[in-house]
């Protein structure tokens, strides 16, 4: 361990020292390249000035197929005219790999990572350090497109000590998961469709107490330890997303007074068995091979994975039937389901060490203009998609063979029209249509997190994995009767040590500069 530490401070040294010296070096080559390259007034002419375009040398996500052979990839280079040469991080720990390059000054032109917080925080790292380019005076200069396709909000939420050196692709606000129940099971017992948090409770009641699976044990709830805090449940309780807001604060799920309504709720479901008593111990594929062979009635479940559990629900039962649950109301008129609030999907930035920084920006924003973006989101109309009726429809299987990937190639986004467009995703099956429609288009309670569109923020970023882990772990125990709610003062108290006050702070602090 202590040789694990020592090689971890060694790494940063380097890091830094590295880092520093490849700024400098490349601050002073550009700068000789410059004036070196600059035409004097008697040559100059529209013939000599007029230079080749370069070839771009970028480092992306990790996808399965090779970018550079990926049609799309042909497809940006004959619309922009640049050639680009693609590299790809590993899918395994990229940081690592990418902190290597940062600090050996590699010469790529861009450098498009995920826009998670651990990746957030290495984009806030080389910033502050030297390691990027300052984009706002090219994005001035060189980036209409992108300056008109990106809201102040998400470039606010990029900046780092109030600069732009990334361009953000901002992630869309969908709801992605809530509870499905098997209406074949509501019919079968003369029941109607729960809105209501007593009324959710009175159904689970009778799918345990009249067994409408047949098995002398059917189990009206199933869920998985990863996620205690079950979906549109927890909104009942007024805790939709890990963080919300409550009289104008930030506030934790565990620093709410309903957290304790909340864990109460879902001990008593568990030790009456309307909560699946094998909750502690199942994995998702558990959960939902007991919904699909008959054995539960109700299952957390996204959209996104519908077409499959239909499958696997209608090969076990032809005649079986689902919905999702309305948003359930609980006390007081607390609803909602969670959703993440936009945020980053992609971070794209330009590090020092690169050659065309000029270049770079006007082909991310050649790419930004509206008919070439429309056209890296999803093709050509007739080709890949139809549209009809104000929607978006692929045309299989092509679209699938050459814009599965697109996203994979954004560099920024159209706000306004790229999640019209990403619609046609979910337009591959009806059944996958069907469920993000009944969340993200006829819900109406949606809750989005307050975090979405948050900056870096160091004391949040470096607790946040831990606590959510300590937050879960402790939930489950309540739950499940391992510990008492008696003694939720010392977990509070536990929580707060580990972080929790400081990520509170910092996420209020930050809070109140934005909130209207």
């Amino acid at each position: 361990m202590l040789q694990k530490k020592s090689a971890q401070r060694l790494t940063a040294l380097t890091l830094s020292a590295v880092l520093a010296a490849s700024v400098a070096a490349c601050s002073s080559g550009q700068s000789q390249t410059a004036n070196s390259s600059a035409p004097s007034a008697a040559s100059a002419s529209p013939a000599a000035t007029e230079k080749p375009k370069p070839e771009l040398k970028v480092l992306s996500v990790w996808q399965k197929e090779d970018y550079n052979t990926y049609p799309l990839a042909k497809d940006i280079e004959d619309k922009t005219g640049y050639k680009v040469k693609y590299d790809m991080l590993p899918q395994d720990k990229p940081q690592d790999k990418l902190n290597l390059l940062i600090a050996s000054g590699e010469a790529y032109d861009v450098v498009t990572t995920g826009g998670g917080s651990d990746m957030k925080a290495l984009y806030s790292d080389y910033a502050k350090k030297g390691a990027l380019v300052d984009l706002g005076p090219l994005i001035d200069q060189y980036g209409p497109n992108i300056k008109a396709s990106i809201s102040a909000e998400t470039w606010e939420a990029a900046k780092v000590d109030g600069k732009i050196y990334a361009i953000p692709t901002l992630a869309l606000d969908n709801i992605g998961l809530n509870l499905l129940i098997r209406v074949d099971w509501l019919e079968k017992l003369n029941l109607k469709m729960p809105t209501t948090l007593d009324e959710f409770t009175a159904v689970l009641q009778a799918f345990k107490e009249k067994d409408p699976a047949g098995t002398g044990d059917t189990i009206p709830l199933t869920a998985v330890a990863s996620a205690p805090f079950v979906e549109n449940i927890s909104g009942a309780f007024g805790l939709p997303n890990t963080w919300n807001v409550k009289d104008g604060k930030i506030v934790s799920r565990p620093l709410d007074p309903n957290y304790k309504d909340y864990a109460a709720y879902m001990e008593g479901l568990y030790k009456q068995g309307l909560l699946d008593k094998e909750f502690v111990v199942n994995k998702d594929g558990n959960a939902k091979e007991k919904f699909t062979s008959g054995k539960a009635g109700v299952l957390s479940v996204g959209w996104y994975d519908i077409p499959t559990i239909a499958d696997a629900l209608t090969k076990n039962n032809p005649n079986a039937k689902y919905a999702y649950i309305p948003a359930l109301k609980g006390k007081d008129g607390a609803v909602g389901l969670g959703s993440p609030g936009g945020g980053f999907d992609r971070i794209s930035y330009i590090p020092k060490s690169s050659k065309n920084p000029e270049e770079t920006v006007k082909w991310m924003n050649a790419k930004l203009e509206k008919d070439m973006f429309k056209l890296i989101a999803i093709g050509e109309e007739g080709k890949h998609y139809t549209f009809k009726d104000n929607a978006y429809t692929p045309i299989l299987p092509l679209f699938n063979d050459e814009r599965n990937q697109a996203v994979n190639f954004l560099t920024g986004i159209d706000e306004q029209n790229y999640p019209i467009y990403w619609q046609a995703r979910v337009r591959k099956d009806p059944r996958l249509f069907a469920g993000f429609e009944e969340l993200n288009v006829k819900q109406t309670a949606k809750v989005s997190s307050p975090l979405g569109m948050a900056p870096y923020l160091p004391e949040f970023s470096k607790t946040n994995q831990t606590l959510n882990t300590l937050i879960n772990d402790q939930t489950i125990k309540y739950i499940a009767g391992a510990d008492s709610l008696a003694n939720l003062d010392s977990f509070l108290a536990k929580y707060k040590s580990s972080g929790g006050d400081a990520a509170t702070k910092e996420l209020n602090d930050w809070y109140a500069t934005v909130k209207k």
